[in-house]
């Protein structure tokens, strides 16, 4: 998978050369570019935002560094027209805005299935509008929300976006199994785990995950999961099938 990423700070990503992401990057297993939009800036001062029209405090990310630095990208895109001018797909274009679409674990796995990403992180009030509809003519554009909270810029957003795609990319995370039983990967909030010692500072591992019957074991696992999931966040469980998780439990 190749992932670009485009920010007017580039040394915010440094954190993607480190853990699982660093390691999956030097295996080949994604390449990983991010660019400086200040580079497709060309006045003395390089300047990429302006004032709003209708007016309005804070400041908004021009189009045209957008769409230079956009347009070297696809054009440099695995997915790039061949000869005969046909792939049948286009790179996926992220843009982290609290305006968008949820980002949870299921586009998540969607988009891990992906060749080509790029995430455009926006700053001040955000980027032009044009910038998303002139994009769709070698795009598909997906703007995308960590949540209900605002950031300085989309660096934060990118960061956790691209470890979240590139942990389900085959080879990435060692143990593939550890991605079925986390938390969200069935809609559910993760069981409690505990490891050794089994009695520590008069807290106990509990009984059952010390007795060896399997069975009983994920049983309770996943009476925890819908215990939690119920405690913690209610409004996951609205969206299950309430009648397939009460036969499971």
């Amino acid at each position: 998978m190749r992932i670009d990423v485009v920010t007017i700070f580039p040394e915010y990503l440094g954190a993607l050369d480190v853990s699982l992401i660093g390691k999956a990057r030097r295996e080949g297993l994604l390449e990983i570019r991010v660019h400086d939009l200040r580079e497709h800036a060309f006045d003395r001062h390089r300047t990429v935002d302006d004032t709003p029209y209708g007016g309005g405090a804070g400041m908004v990310m021009k189009p045209e560094p957008w769409a230079l630095a956009l347009e070297q990208i696809a054009a440099d895109s695995p997915l790039a027209l061949d000869a005969e001018g046909e792939t049948g797909r286009r790179p996926v274009l992220l843009v982290p805005t609290p305006s968008g679409q949820l980002f949870r674990q299921q586009v998540a796995q969607e988009l891990s299935a992906a060749d080509h990403l790029v995430v455009a992180c926006g700053r001040y009030e955000g980027i032009d509008e044009r910038v998303f509809h002139w994009a769709q003519e070698q795009y598909e554009v997906r703007l995308v929300s960590l949540g209900d909270y605002v950031l300085n810029g989309g660096e934060v957003a990118a960061l956790a976006m691209v470890e979240a795609i590139g942990r389900l990319v085959p080879g990435v995370v060692g143990n593939p199994e550890s991605l079925v039983e986390e938390s969200h990967s069935d809609g559910l909030l993760e069981y409690p785990v505990y490891t050794k010692p089994s009695s520590w500072r008069g807290h106990d591992v509990p009984e059952i995950l010390l007795s060896g019957d399997h069975g009983k074991i994920a049983a309770w696992r996943h009476e925890q999961q819908v215990e939690r999931t119920q405690r913690r966040r209610p409004d996951l469980l609205e969206r299950l099938d309430v009648s397939t998780v009460a036969q499971e439990d």
